[in-house]
């Protein structure tokens, strides 16, 4: 029967059982990194403390995790294999969850398109093993295993052969499986993890669980994921409200990604792709980061499992909280005031690119060749022959008291050091570097750019403290925003409070009686339009805001400090305090480091010291 054919009936038809599990698992697994996300998820409801994970084949040819957990007896494995069976709730209230798995869809849907084998011990009882085939069940048998369980999965979509068609490379779908391996191995720092692939019999990833406390042990656990570069450069985040909280890193704005691929979020452990939270971290970041870069951020909210509903998608990874403004609120207002609490700090990364554009070139090739040539001997030996005495002038030139500086430099009179962290200006280079020694190393300042940042905050918070000045419309713009009127006009407290006055007008329409004095004259219903669809996509919108903010950052541009123009010392070491007190100063308006710092340790270490 087709829509094509009015004139014939449909029948209503029972699926069988197999058909129905092969359905099932085109929602629960969608690739091989799906499948181990599964399993993986119900090791940690067992409260494995240790899980290995092995793969063949990107996942394709097998899929083995291995696992320390309380098991399973041989009458449990028939009901691991149905559908709509688990331990994880009893059915009674679908909003208190508390483990990672619950639908009991996910073992009977391998089983259903691959070939599935479940051997499992519980403390007490005997091994068992049991195997499914393309949805075919054979019998329980005795099985010789350690307690814990092991779920050994082949041939995955053998069942459903058009699937496999639709899978990546056997390198792109492994990546896939370490980054989920990955961010289940942040959600649960004291559980271990092995991720083996066995064609080449290389390990993937290897983690051991983490001691100490659970911050101590979850940042560890992060830095081994991420990286020590990300420990060294990101902020730490513990804020709590409305019954939500958040904890985790997030890095600095100058240690920013080209790609969202380093922002895990996590709800009550859980890891979940949300776009009111991926919203929320953009928001937090607003302002102090380049066009094009992403940030990057490991967080954790922590709530009521009555607050949130993880029961919206087969997969899991999305979620609704109930009181989405809070969630987003506390996310967003805990990022800005970390970042503006970081104060002058720029990720460390600066430094070393410095350093790496200042590196000497290789040594010739004669000291690396081993049977070098006479040619090659030749020169090596004049190049250790005694240096000729350096003349006490040279040749045309007048014999000078002191050191000469070129033209470019403005050089200032020796002073202590102070313990401050970005030291004392020594030296003003080409009427726009500022450098400064400080305890530990030398600083290199942009000083148009760090003074563009310094006067744009100073404007923010005058901004801040009243009302944005308004000019009112001699026509009111009338905009048909149809459905999105509503959550415009929910928000017009909000955007009246940037100069920015709507009201009703009608079905579906809004009227916009006045306009922020700053824009000038803008396009009032192209502004109105970008708001709703940034309410509609994230529930919230930054837009107005950014279009402030820019006037803003014009205007600091226009009366900062240009380049070329040339400071005295006490204007430099100025600038240079007020640095340390000014949030966010580690960066421009444009969201470029505004300084970078090269420790003596490297310097000395590029001359070979």
């Amino acid at each position: 029967m087709t829509r094509h054919d009015p004139d014939i009936r449909p029948v209503i038809r029972q699926l069988d059982e197999s058909a129905a599990n092969r359905i099932a698992a085109g929602e629960v697994v969608e690739r091989p990194a799906s499948a181990v996300k599964e399993l993986v998820e119900n090791a940690l409801d067992a409260g494995a403390t240790r899980i290995a994970i092995a793969i063949a084949g990107g996942g394709k040819r097998l899929i083995r995790v291995s696992d320390d957990g309380c098991g399973m007896t041989a009458e449990d494995l028939p009901l691991a294999l149905a559908r709509h069976a688990t331990s994880k709730i009893d059915g009674s209230d679908l909003l208190d969850i508390r483990s990672f798995g619950f639908r009991g869809e996910a073992l009977p849907s391998l089983g259903a398109v691959g070939r599935l084998t479940i051997t499992s011990r519980a403390a007490g009882h005997e091994a068992a093993r049991i195997a499914v085939s393309g949805g075919r069940l054979e019998p329980v048998r005795p099985a010789a295993a350690n307690r814990g369980t092991v779920v050994e999965l082949r041939d995955l979509f053998f069942a459903t052969p058009a699937r496999l068609r639709f899978l990546r490379s056997d390198r792109a779908e492994t990546q896939a499986i370490a980054e989920v391996v990955r961010r289940l191995a942040m959600a649960e720092p004291s559980v271990a993890f092995t991720l083996t692939e066995e064609d080449e019999g290389r390990v993937l990833f290897r983690a051991d669980a983490e001691q100490g406390d659970l911050f101590d042990a979850l940042s560890a656990r992060i830095g081994r994921v991420m990286g020590r570069e990300f420990i060294e450069n990101a902020i730490p985040l513990d804020s709590e409200r409305d019954g939500l909280r958040l904890t985790g890193l997030a890095a600095l704005p100058t240690y920013s990604r080209g790609a969202a691929v380093a922002q895990h979020l996590f709800v009550n452990t859980r890891p979940v792709r949300d776009k009111l939270l991926t919203g929320a971290l953009r928001a937090g970041y607003f302002d102090v980061l380049p066009s094009g870069r992403h940030p990057a951020a490991v967080l954790f909210v922590a709530c009521d499992p009555q607050g949130v509903d993880v029961n919206v998608h087969p997969a899991k990874a999305e979620v609704r909280f109930r009181e989405p403004d809070a969630a987003r609120g506390l996310v967003v207002a805990t990022l800005r005031h970390a970042l503006a609490g970081a104060g002058h700090r720029a990720s460390s990364t600066g430094g070393a690119a410095t350093l790496a554009v200042m590196r000497p070139e290789t040594a010739p090739s004669f000291w690396r060749s081993q049977t070098p040539s006479p040619a090659a001997v030749a020169a090596a030996h004049a190049a250790q022959a005694p240096l000729a005495p350096v003349p006490t002038a040279p040749q045309g030139f007048a014999e000078t008291s002191g050191p000469a500086f070129p033209a470019a430099a403005r050089v200032e009179p020796m002073v202590e050091a102070p313990d401050a962290p970005l030291g004392a200006a020594r030296a003003q280079l080409h009427g726009n570097w500022i450098v400064a020694q400080s305890r530990d190393g030398i600083v290199i300042v942009d000083q148009h750019a760090v003074h563009e940042r310094l006067v744009y905050e100073r404007l923010k918070a005058q901004a801040a403290q009243a009302r944005v000045p308004s000019q009112a419309l001699l026509i009111p713009a009338i905009v048909d925003l149809g459905p999105e009127a509503e959550r415009v006009l929910a928000a017009a407290g909000e955007l009246d409070r940037l100069g920015l006055v709507v009201e009703p007008f009608g079905p579906g329409c809004v009227a916009v009686r006045e306009l922020p004095a700053a824009l000038g004259q803008a396009d009032a219903a192209a502004l109105l339009r970008d708001i709703a669809d940034d309410l509609a996509e994230h529930g919230a919108s930054d837009r107005l805001q950014g279009r402030l903010d820019a006037v803003l950052s014009s205007m600091a541009c226009h009366g900062s400090v240009r380049s070329g123009r040339s400071l005295t010392g006490e204007e430099m070491n100025a600038l240079l305090r007020e640095m340390e007190r000014t949030p966010r100063s580690g960066q421009c308006n444009h969201g470029r480091p505004t300084w970078v710092e090269l420790r003596l340790s490297d310097i000395e270490r590029l001359f070979g010291r």
